[in-house]
């Protein structure tokens, strides 16, 4: 139902941006061509139609031929979908690496220096823009060092720039949950009971205190990992990678509708089954939402 229900207000949101029969004949096209080209594609008819025909042939299997780029839908997508599915992973990789430690971090020093500096990075890739820190790290490591390159997707350099610009924009959201969880494990009565007993430091807090601190973490990763697939068009588009969300700028730009309507349908899919996973992960790790 979500699903669809997103497909819809695609379909309809495409149709308010323009003409797509004006934007494949071209500005300077004959109103005669223009209506060929309508009645081509079948833009003529009514929009509940035109949808109804297009979930009739996804229902079946058929994905549609692409408008602009005049090949399969399904083989078009399910080649840019490594690319991005990499990205996501690698982002939300790199937004783990440095929010957990970081999180752990501020709940041990709580109110301190150290916690204001944490809290300070986390506010810090919360409010700049992932698309200005992906320009300054091209200034950085492609045009002031040379390290990085600026462009492509062929090797896993090409991933650096774009998963730290993707995945820093995603850390501050794990590094305050991890925050907060641990503080409210920390002062647990089976935490100072840890602790009397004369366990070390480092057991109580990662074997104990993470451990339950990091439960909803992971429903939480699903989420952003569904938000950095759907999210990666401005940063595919400024590192040229081959991905989904270059091949979505793509289409949008040329009233490819087919190739639009498949991409919104297969990332809210994938949000939904995301979603689902971290469900039962957390029921798994969880015992008492197993309980309830």
């Amino acid at each position: 139902m979500v699903a669809l229900t997103v497909s819809i207000l695609a379909y309809m949101l495409l149709y308010l941006s323009g003409d797509p029969a004006l934007a494949i004949a071209g500005e300077g096209a004959r109103q005669v061509d223009i209506d060929m080209v309508r009645k081509t594609y079948g833009f003529d008819q009514p929009i509940i139609v035109q949808f109804g025909n297009w979930l009739l042939k996804i229902v079946q299997g058929d994905l549609g031929q692409s408008i602009y780029f005049k090949t399969d839908v399904g083989t078009l997508i399910f080649t840019k979908l490594q690319t991005t599915l990499l990205l996501a992973v690698y982002s939300l990789a790199f937004a783990l690496i440095i929010s957990v430690p970081l999180g752990v971090l501020a709940a041990i020093y709580k109110n301190s220096w150290i916690d204001r500096l944490c809290l300070g990075v986390a506010v810090v890739g919360q409010a700049m823009p992932n698309f200005f820190f992906a320009l300054i790290l091209i200034m950085l490591f492609s045009i002031t060092w040379r390290i990085l390159p600026v462009s492509g997707s062929e090797s896993w350099q090409h991933f650096v720039m774009p998963s730290i610009a993707l995945g820093y924009y995603a850390a501050p959201a794990f590094m305050r949950l991890i925050r907060a969880g641990m503080i409210e494990v920390l002062s647990a009565d089976y935490i100072r009971t840890a602790r009397a007993k004369g366990l070390p430091t480092g057991i109580v807090i990662f074997k104990h205190a993470l451990r339950n601190a990091i439960v909803p973490v992971v429903a939480l990763a699903a989420v952003q990992l569904g938000f950095l697939l759907g999210g990666s068009v401005v940063i595919e588009t400024i590192f040229a990678l081959d991905g989904l969300g270059y091949l979505a700028y793509q289409s949008i730009i040329q009233k490819d509708f087919p190739v639009t309507q498949v991409i919104v349908l297969l990332l809210s899919v994938i949000y939904i089954l995301l979603t689902l996973a971290s469900d039962i992960a957390n029921a798994w790790l969880d015992p008492r939402i197993r309980v309830a």
